[in-house]
Parts: structure tokens; C-alpha cells; sequence
């Protein structure tokens, strides 16, 4: 697939069917997401790969009641490792530059999977807290975002984007 074909046609699936998304598409996926760029090539990131109806269900409480993260048949949380940022970069790597890192990560799986004819949503709104506590995760890992994946069992339609005039500014001298 063309890559501009993936950035415009890849949208916010919140339902999936049944069918299940096999562990070598994981994979494909999770390889996606390492060849993103990353600060220093410190590359932060951590994947955790959810299949328990339990713990997809407590993601979901986390998520503010997001209840269609736990119908996905497999959810991957993205995760940024501060000590490592911080070990090169200090307090900026730590709070900023392993952000901008697994964002980065996360925008590469996106793409691969709707590229795969998989669909995702992008969940940045939950609490941290409560997604670490389900996770069981040590505290130097940070959740940064939960995303769904599965087979789409709906189509949304391309939502407005500013225009380039509105977005585009030159410097002046």
C-alpha cells in the first residue's frame, strides 16, 4: 500500500469481528513500530500485547469506560521506558523525547495495520494508575497509549482536517 494511501485512508475503528489477529501479524506490527524514528536511537519503547479478557477489561475501566477496547481481539499498549531516555537525556529524555518516541511507534503501527486491513484507535485518555496497576508494570514504564486492533466491523468516514492555509506559517525576518 502507498504510504500516503495509508496516512489518508487509515481511521478510528471502535468495532471489530470476531476473527482473531494471528501472533505473526503482532509481530509485523510491533516491527513496524521499531523502525520508528527515536531520539539518539535510545529507542524506548515497550509493547505489551494483551489477549486476556480480564485485563483488557480493566484497561477498559482505566480508559475512562472505553468499553471497546476490551471487544478487540488483541490490544497493544505502548509503553516508554523514562529511565532508559533518561539515562541519555536526562529529565527532558525522561519527561519529552521518550513521549515524542513512542508516539512516533505508535503512528508507524497504525499504519501497518490498516495497511494490513486491520483496524485501531489511537486511546491516549485513560489513567496512567490504573493502566499500570492492570499491567503489573514496574515503575519506570509508562503507558502512553492503548491501542485496540482487530478486524473492522464498521467503516467511519474521513473527519474534517484544517485547512493547509490555516496551518501553514513563514517565518518573517
Amino acid at each position: 500500500m502507498d504510504v500516503f494511501e495509508a496516512i489518508k485512508g487509515r481511521r478510528s475503528v471502535r468495532a471489530y469481528t470476531h476473527q482473531e489477529v494471528s501472533e505473526e501479524i503482532v509481530k509485523r506490527l510491533i516491527d513496524a513500530a521499531r523502525w520508528a524514528p527515536s531520539a539518539g536511537n535510545v529507542q524506548p519503547w515497550e509493547f505489551i500485547i494483551v489477549r486476556n479478557p480480564e485485563i483488557k477489561h480493566r484497561l477498559a475501566v482505566a480508559a475512562l469506560n472505553q468499553t471497546f477496547i476490551e471487544e478487540a481481539p488483541v490490544v497493544i499498549v505502548v509503553c516508554a521506558d523514562e529511565a532508559r531516555s533518561s539515562r541519555a537525556y536526562g529529565s527532558r529524555g525522561a519527561t519529552l523525547y521518550c513521549l515524542q518516541d513512542t508516539a512516533a511507534a505508535t503512528q508507524n503501527l497504525m499504519l501497518a495495520a490498516y495497511a494490513l486491513g486491520l483496524g485501531t484507535c489511537w486511546v491516549g485518555a485513560f489513567r496512567e494508575d490504573k493502566a499500570s496497576e492492570a499491567l503489573k508494570l514496574p515503575s519506570h514504564i509508562r503507558p502512553v497509549a492503548i491501542i485496540p486492533v482487530g478486524y473492522p466491523a464498521e467503516t467511519p468516514s474521513a473527519r474534517a482536517r484544517r485547512s493547509m492555509e490555516t496551518i501553514i506559517h513563514y517565518e518573517k525576518f
